[in-house]
């Protein structure tokens, strides 16, 4: 189950705010350093984060998520300076906010205009995911340290979801500084430690070893 919709949009619309910050923040060089996303510099990986809201404010959200998709709102965006990308960004945000305005609870668990049987809270929550790992990957790129903060509960929220989904499991995901949460069910193994250190080790970003777990702990595996 994703979290509250009166938690979940305003922390969404936020964290896309604070991403063109980071934009903003960026010199030309910093956007052409390489990426812990395969084959991405800083700036492709802007160019998805940017694209892909860019993608839902207009309603284009067949195959949205895909590699298909993902690597055309990179395509789309090389050569873009990180103004021109924060400003397109902020545009995005702008709509969106406007159409998040009119979710209601029904809404907000109701299946999602993404089609695939997911509900609308679920995307929500997926895109403050997205958003906010994206962040920590451009500043892991230019050597920035990492910022934690709101987005670290979504993020786990979303990565258990997505581990039932996959069978993983099952588990109890207690973190700290967080509620608890559970993966299929819950029970079995419990997770323990820095949740910021849990997104990255599921995301493959980091060693599961780490929090004695193996790469199938990987949801993008």
């Amino acid at each position: 189950m994703t979290l509250q919709r009166t938690v979940v949009v305003p922390g969404m619309l936020a964290e896309y705010g604070a991403f063109a910050e980071l934009l903003r923040s960026l010199s030309d060089d910093e956007l052409t350093v390489p990426s812990r996303c395969e084959g991405w510099t800083a700036a492709d990986v802007a160019g998805h984060v940017v694209g892909q809201l860019s993608d839902v404010a207009n309603l284009r959200l067949q195959g949205l998520g895909t590699p298909e998709a993902t690597q055309r709102e990179v395509m789309e965006r090389r050569g873009r300076t990180a103004a021109e990308l924060a400003g397109e960004l902020e545009a995005a945000l702008a709509i969106v906010g406007d159409l998040a305005a009119g979710f209601d609870d029904d809404v907000w668990d109701a299946p999602g205009p993404q089609g695939d049987g997911t509900t609308l809270g679920f995307g929500v929550e997926a895109l403050w995911f997205d958003t906010f790992l994206h962040a920590d990957d451009i500043r892991a790129a230019v050597g920035r340290a990492t910022v934690s903060g709101p987005g670290l509960a979504p993020s786990v929220s979303h990565i258990t979801q997505v581990l039932t989904e996959q069978g993983w499991g099952p588990a109890t995901v207690r973190l700290d500084g967080l509620d608890e949460f559970s993966v299929s069910g819950g029970g079995g193994i419990t997770i323990d430690g820095d949740p910021m250190t849990f997104v990255l080790v599921a995301s493959g970003r980091s060693d599961p070893g780490v929090l004695g777990l193996d790469e199938t702990v990987n949801i993008f595996r």
